[in-house]
């Protein structure tokens, strides 16, 4: 072969394996865009529509504006209850909310929020970031063409608003009650009426008497919303929603379609979200109860017979032979309780253990 052949040959060689290169790499959007993200918060609900705008705001200026993210509150594009569907099908690009909303698309989606009797805050994070929950997360999303992160956390929440004291178990009897989620499947054991109501109509059934009761979240969100205005009996601890992940999702064509980084800072910016709203609840609960309380409010915990009655309920749900049939909420069934008992065991000896000593000498 002359030379000349020869590198005819190899520059067409090399051209045709650069067009393979080509063709084989991820076709990234190209341009500066504006993502579509809507919540299942209304609008200023404290704490959650929080979380979701620093979630977006955060996206923005980490890509300096080559991804703008466009906020849309529950009622803006869509309902609070439509925004799983609005990003499955391509309508909106992202959702803020609560996966709870969700165990109708898939009961394993309760565990990314929180269930009965389930994870504290930390506890949560634990799991997800190193027990396999955020895997699990992505196997769900897989499912239903997302890509989902932790995006907030409210910590413990309280037990609720009642328009009378709760003496035991037989009082939730026909009782009215707005509670997601399983904790809401538990409460239905106990004879209530479960309501599943978006946050920002929440308000005005408690006041026209749609409903007797009402969870939402705690102190401070609890106080900005109003109730106390309308009933003064307020069980402070729950136990439904002992550490309430919030998500961050996006359409996962959408995600396929971002560079490696700006993939990256969606996943930090869900991350960052999620620390700095868990920590806004937690500093300013405490301040807002005491507000409540001078206003009025009647602070309650439930008898022990009540939360043995939780209990058994909440037990009654989780292992629902129905639910437990289905291979992947019993894989994330037991990968959660697995890391709650070990996570459990640390914190038990060490920071509860701390913290009680550290208020009993401190006085």
């Amino acid at each position: 072969m002359d030379r000349r052949s020869f590198l005819t040959k190899a520059a067409l060689g090399g051209t045709t394996a650069a067009a393979a290169t080509a063709l084989a790499a991820p076709m990234y959007a190209q341009g500066n865009r504006t993502l579509t993200l809507v919540t299942t918060w209304g609008r200023g609900l404290a704490g959650v529509h929080d979380a979701a705008q620093r979630g977006a705001d955060m996206i923005t200026a980490m890509t300096d504006g080559q991804l703008t993210v466009d906020l849309k509150a529950a009622g803006e594009l869509v309902g609070a209850f439509e925004v799983f569907d609005a990003v499955t099908s391509g309508q909106a690009d992202m959702y803020h909310g609560a996966d709870y909303y969700f165990v109708g698309q898939h009961p394993g989606y309760a565990f990314f929020t929180s269930v009965p009797f389930g994870m504290t805050a930390q506890e949560l994070v634990n799991w997800y970031y190193h027990g396999g929950g955020m895997e699990f997360h992505d196997e769900l999303g897989q499912i239903f063409g997302l890509k989902s992160f932790l995006g907030g956390n409210t910590g413990a929440q309280a037990g609720g608003w009642f328009n009378k004291e709760i003496n035991g178990p037989e009082d939730f009897a026909g009782l009215k009650f707005r509670m997601p989620g399983l904790g809401g499947e538990a409460l239905g054991k106990l004879g209530a009426s479960v309501q599943n109501l978006p946050g920002g109509e929440v308000y005005q059934a408690l006041a026209s008497g749609a409903i007797d009761g009402t969870e939402w979240i705690g102190p401070w969100a609890d106080e900005k919303a109003g109730f106390q205005e309308i009933t003064k009996f307020y069980y402070t601890a729950g136990f439904h929603e002992p550490g309430s992940g919030l998500s961050l999702a996006m359409n996962r064509e959408v995600y396929d379609s971002l560079t490696p980084s700006q993939q990256k800072i969606f996943e930090i910016a869900a991350g960052e979200a999620h620390q700095h709203n868990l920590a806004q609840f937690l500093s300013n609960n405490a301040a807002a109860l005491s507000r409540l309380q001078a206003a009025g409010v009647k602070t309650l915990e439930f008898p022990d017979t009540v939360w043995d009655a939780f209990g058994k309920a909440a037990n009654e749900v989780l292992t629902d032979p129905a639910k437990m049939g289905d291979e992947l909420y019993k894989n994330i069934y037991d990968s959660y309780y697995a890391s709650m008992k070990s996570s459990s065991a640390w914190i038990k000896l060490s920071d509860s253990a701390y913290t009680a000593q550290r208020d009993r000498v401190l006085g």
